[in-house]
């Protein structure tokens, strides 16, 4: 028996809403709470201080030093240039009734279909 037959896949799963985000960190707020930890106490004590300079630091040179080359490289000479402007370039086209590339391809491909 093959795993697609033991998974079955729901397509019909959806993700959390912004809505069901802000009412998830108000229960956690409340239970927080209700345990009697105070989070003004907790944010400001010197040692959680430390611990978010210190990732904020590591996320930052980690940025720096590894992903931000190749993410700008992707999203400027990859995502901008090759799809990026030609989906404006036919968008500019089907708005003043202009055949798009697609539809220009199209007119050169002989099929042998009838």
């Amino acid at each position: 028996m093959s795993a697609t037959f033991i998974i079955k896949k729901n397509n019909n799963q959806k993700g959390i809403s912004l809505l069901g985000v802000i009412i998830l960190g108000v229960l956690i707020v409340l239970i927080l709470s209700y345990f009697n930890i105070n989070l003004r106490a907790v944010v400001e004590n010197p040692n959680t201080q430390d611990n978010l300079h210190y990732v904020g630091g590591a996320t930052v040179n980690l940025w720096n030093r590894y992903l931000k080359k190749p993410t700008l490289y992707i999203w400027q000479d990859v995502f901008l240039d090759i799809f990026w402007k030609s989906f404006i370039n036919n968008m500019e086209r089907i708005r003043d009734g202009q055949p798009t590339d697609i539809d220009n391809a199209a007119a050169k491909i002989k099929t042998g279909f009838k």
